[in-house]
């Protein structure tokens, strides 16, 4: 038996103990066969290390690359020109925010909007997720993590019909969420190991630290509220505080869902960024309860559907073409193969591996 960090985790490894949330929930049984799917689940439920067996190397699986679809869009000149424009943003994004928290220096939300702003010029949204989705490496930074976020609220008010005023708060909460992990000592957001009860609550403590750090400047009070409620969710199971659905402001609530999205979708050491249709089956299996219904079936409904017509592998090896989408099953749609049309609503036992 050997402790591993989440984030090396391979598939094959096999789990040598329950492996339960911070609030004593089963999440993942001993003597468990990992894959993609479960390694996953653990990342959304914020575990960061569990205990294998030690023959784990034994019985490892080669992983196959995701696709070449990731390698074509990482060759593209949009790819390439995001990808500078991005991290001058997130350099800069640090730079300003460093000064506010260790100098109080005032918080410019304009000028920080405009550099944000400036690198969403690509065509579709789907360029967007997808350029986000293979772009990570193994960990995002805060900052980084705070950027894609912000940049998927821009897209979810999009698709949320809103004003250019709430798209422009809804960007600015996910750009600011999580600036309280700043406040949290590296030797506990780093930590390699499992973290204390004790470490935990001092982790939980962020929400709280980012809306101290930001409350004397000029932030509209619905991004503040954002910053203080992300990690509050519509069942009460949230914090910090637990509250409720009507409780919770509209842009923590988006904010909840792209913070998750985001982080099921980074990349990994032992394989690409997870495929969308995964992190949507996650979503659908262990969390639609914990979100504002409209929300979370308009932001899932979207991503699914920008990648109709897109060319898919299953996991049953055949090639295909999304060509439907079933709003009871988002993660399952009709997909067209050499075989026929082959719908994954009712065939459970079979899901998409990969766009290609």
């Amino acid at each position: 038996m050997r402790r591993i960090k989440t984030s090396e985790l391979i598939p094959g490894m096999i789990t040598a103990e329950d492996v339960y949330t911070h609030n004593n929930q089963l999440i993942l049984p001993k003597g468990l066969i990992l894959n993609d799917r479960t390694i996953t689940k653990l990342a959304y439920y914020s575990i960061f290390y569990v205990k294998v067996e030690d023959s784990a190397e034994e019985t490892l699986v080669s992983t196959p690359v995701e696709s070449s679809y990731a390698e074509r869009l990482q060759k593209s000149p949009e790819f390439i020109k995001f990808r500078k424009d991005f991290e001058a943003d997130v350099d800069n994004f640090k730079s300003v925010m460093n000064d506010v928290v260790d100098k109080g220096a005032p918080l410019d939300v304009d000028e920080l909007m405009d550099h944000t702003l400036n690198i969403l010029e690509l065509g579709t949204t789907t360029d967007l997720f997808d350029i986000l989705h293979n772009m990570r490496e193994y960990d995002d930074a805060t900052y980084a993590h705070c950027m894609n976020v912000a940049l998927i609220c821009n897209v979810f008010a999009r698709w949320m019909r809103m004003s250019e005023e709430e798209i422009r708060l809804a960007t600015m909460s996910g750009l600011l969420h999580d600036i309280g992990k700043t406040q949290i000592p590296d030797a506990i957001i780093k930590k390699p190991g499992k973290l204390t009860n004790d470490e935990y609550d001092i982790v939980k403590k962020h929400p709280q630290e980012g809306y101290r750090v930001l409350q004397n400047s000029s932030l509209d009070p619905a991004v503040l509220d954002a910053v203080l409620m992300h990690h509050e969710r519509c069942d009460g199971t949230g914090y910090p505080y637990g509250l409720r659905g009507d409780k919770i402001g509209i842009y923590a609530k988006m904010v909840a869902i792209a913070d998750v999205y985001d982080a099921m979708t980074s990349a990994r050491i032992y394989r690409g960024p997870l495929c969308p249709f995964k992190a949507i089956a996650l979503f659908e299996s262990e969390g639609l309860q914990r979100y504002d219904v409209g929300l979370i079936m308009t932001f899932l409904e979207n991503v699914v559907n920008t990648y109709l017509l897109n060319s898919v592998r299953l996991s049953n090896g055949l090639i295909g073409k999304i060509v439907f989408v079933h709003r009871e099953k988002l993660s399952a749609p009709t997909v067209q193969t050499e075989h026929g049309f082959l719908d994954l609503s009712i065939h459970p036992d079979i899901v998409i591996e990969a766009l290609i």
